[in-house]
């Protein structure tokens, strides 16, 4: 009898959920359960049958301390000792570093809005990343950045952020910049308050739909890889 694979996910705010992630799941048969501890830090957490782990991004800092953010990093821990797929993405991705004892920091400039990218060697031949182009436009939202996690493989940089991606073993990938956004998500970020100050401080609005054909292209191209993963160990 065949089991429905199932992944966990961690909101951190409403406004940050799957977006292009979701039907990358769906079409492999992938079931996924939004876990919100932000809302209730102390909720049960039913990790026996979960085959991955995807941790969403949020204006809150991995140094934080949160006491659901403290409880997400040991989940991330136990993740990496089971040897179950994990993806994170901009806080999330910050969060894996942090649990592989790297340290999570300001980055000089806070990337808010469309900029590019670079693979590296290394981020040309990996899997997840085998769609980009070079340079490759991407969404930023973040003021934070993190060293590469020891023992951990370096994929993508920016001019204003060297760290931009990293993969950790095959299965465990933390991307600094945001796939999963689409153009409802993106316009939402814009008009939270919580991002008041980072949209006041542009010098120019970030557009929505910019670059959609193309982020659908690639959501789907890496997602999809990653999602494929779920079925491996290790």
């Amino acid at each position: 009898m065949l089991t429905t694979m199932r992944v966990l996910v961690f909101r951190h705010i409403g406004m940050e959920h799957l977006g292009l992630i979701a039907p990358q799941l769906e079409a492999a048969g992938v079931d996924y359960d939004y876990v919100d501890l932000y809302r209730d830090p102390a909720a049960p957490v039913d990790l026996q049958d979960a085959g991955g782990f995807i941790f969403l991004g949020g204006p809150m800092s991995a140094n934080d301390e949160l006491p659901y953010l403290r409880r997400e990093l040991g989940y991330i821990e136990m993740a990496l000792v089971a040897g179950r797929p994990v993806l994170g993405l901009c806080l999330g991705a910050q969060l894996i570093a942090k649990a592989l004892g790297a340290k999570v920091y300001p980055n000089p400039v806070k990337e808010i809005g469309w900029g590019t990218i670079h693979r590296t060697e290394a981020g040309h031949r990996d899997t997840l990343l085998g769609s980009f182009d070079d340079p490759e436009t991407v969404l930023h939202w973040h003021g934070e950045t993190f060293d590469l996690p020891t023992a951990a493989t370096w994929l993508a940089y920016s001019d204003n952020c060297r760290h931009q991606a990293f993969r950790y073993g095959s299965n465990v990938y933390g991307l600094q910049f945001h796939l999963e956004a689409t153009p409802d998500m993106v316009w939402e970020w814009t008009q939270a308050a919580v991002n008041r100050e980072d949209v006041l401080g542009l010098d120019e609005p970030v557009d929505p739909a910019a670059h959609q054909d193309r982020m659908q292209e690639l959501s789907a191209a890496v997602f999809g890889t990653w999602t494929g993963l779920l079925n491996r160990r290790g």
